[in-house]
């Protein structure tokens, strides 16, 4: 790859830019997209849940190339793509498709994300990543940084953000139906259990999985991404079901797979900003490598105004909190989340708000049957955490979960990692990108990447 990045306008870029360059004024409209043009996409990784970020955003518009590197993936995306560029390094892609693409998706496993979205937006594309955002605090930073500067569509893959369930939830508590919150609870069944855990064992792995013969259809190197350690191949990272999560080198846990989504609708709808400190309590032995069963991390945010501090509790399977006062309804397996107010509170089950409600059940009752003194909805509604994201690029609106918003949501996520990975309590100086008291998670604001994908050699 060479060393130096050339940058490919979009069109909606060139477009500007001639603008400016002219001596006399030329009037634009808000996007050179008009509602039925077709978008250029490109889209990096598209197994599992990349798949369906790719189908979804397709609809309507042209994918000009597609890159992973599994040659099996690719076969699957070449059969309904067949007018697609097909590679696997998309480094090679983004050089000889740039002046073709306008928007690039990301659906690789975490810790590929920053280097192909960096790439992206340093070519002025806009983009849509998986949840979690990145791998690193670093790396957050970074990107949202350069997204303002380019001035591009960016969004993140976590869909419960668009639900109308988690504007009822933000409109409620805007409305003091619920009163003061200065608890929040929110849960998990992984790692413990779920898709993209499987075979988990209670403490994790203590080492690597043994080298197996890397398969002829997979590159294996650019798998590894900017990873410095030499892991070998196995299968075990590989899985159907994305086994690689489990892995911090690869993936985020339980926390970063599924936080994303439940932590989302009470950050977004309370507003909470930084947490000063996160704390930890530990089931198992905290594991360098691979995320344990059972951790409970607890996250303290400030006032914000006349708001007072927050207190949010994050529960790992199998661990599991009990019921708080007043809340007379049932804890839900699988995970879900409880924001415990002064005048009751509102719970929903699963890990995106598909169907918030009030408790106790008198107050939903009540609220349910009086129309008339619902609350307004105030919010705009998106059609889907994809369907925003393409719509925003015709129409150079910001979409629901850009990076503005993602990245410091990410952020609170990955404090969380930090916690658990350490089995130690995080003391977050967010303006100077630095923690205090933990050197050992200090250490990982911005981990080493190898050489051909640091970020000065992607930009």
């Amino acid at each position: 790859m060479s060393k130096t990045t050339k940058y490919y306008p979009s069109r909606r870029n060139f477009m500007k830019a001639a603008a400016a360059s002219l001596s006399v004024p030329m009037i634009l409209p808000k996007s050179v997209f008009g509602a039925n043009d077709k978008i250029n996409l490109a889209w990096v990784g598209f197994n599992n849940q990349g798949w369906g970020d790719l189908r979804s955003c397709a609809h309507g518009n042209n994918v000009v190339a597609l890159c992973d590197v599994n040659d099996q993936v690719m076969a699957k995306g070449a059969g309904q793509f067949k007018e697609a560029k097909k590679y696997r390094d998309f480094r090679k892609m983004l050089d000889e498709m740039g002046d073709k693409i306008d928007a690039v998706g990301v659906g690789t496993p975490d810790h590929n994300h920053f280097s192909i979205t960096y790439r992206a937006l340093s070519m002025g594309k806009h983009v849509f990543v998986e949840k979690p955002l990145v791998h690193s605090l670093w790396e957050c930073r970074t990107l949202r940084k350069l997204a303002a500067e380019k001035g591009v569509v960016t969004q993140m893959g976590n869909q419960g953000h668009a639900f109308e369930g988690a504007r009822l939830v933000k409109e409620w508590y805007e409305a003091g139906l619920i009163g003061e919150v200065k608890e929040v609870i929110t849960w998990t069944d992984r790692p413990a259990g779920g898709w993209g855990f499987p075979g988990h064992p209670a403490g994790g792995f203590k080492e690597y999985a043994a080298a197996q013969d890397t398969p002829a259809h997979l590159d294996w190197d650019l798998w590894l991404g900017p990873t410095t350690k030499d892991i070998k191949h196995n299968n075990t990272y590989m899985g159907r079901q994305g086994s690689w999560r489990p892995w911090w080198d690869f993936g985020c846990g339980g926390l970063g797979d599924i936080g994303c989504h439940t932590i989302d609708t009470p950050y977004w709808a309370m507003g909470l900003g930084t947490p000063e400190s996160v704390e930890v309590e530990m089931q198992h032995d905290a594991n360098s490598i691979y995320t344990p069963n059972g951790s409970v991390v607890s996250y303290n945010f400030p006032a914000r105004g006349k708001q007072p501090p927050v207190n949010l509790k994050w529960y790992e399977g199998p661990s599991r909190p009990k019921a708080p006062e007043g809340y007379d309804g049932k804890i839900h397996g699988g995970g879900g989340l409880i924001m415990v107010g002064s005048k009751g509170g509102i719970m929903h089950g699963g890990m995106r708000p598909n169907s918030p409600f009030l408790y106790p059940k008198a107050k939903w009752d009540e609220y349910k049957g009086n129309p008339d003194k619902r609350v307004p909805k105030t919010l705009e509604r998106v059609k889907g955490i994809h369907g925003d994201w393409v719509n925003c690029i015709r129409t150079d609106k910001k979409a629901c979960s850009d990076f503005s918003y993602s990245a410091p949501l990410t952020e609170v996520i990955l404090l969380g990692t930090l916690a658990i990975r350490t089995g130690k309590p995080v003391q977050w100086d967010s303006e100077n990108l630095k923690i205090k008291g933990n050197p050992e998670a200090a250490a990982l604001i911005k981990p080493e990447a190898r050489k051909g994908w640091r970020a000065e050699e992607l930009g």
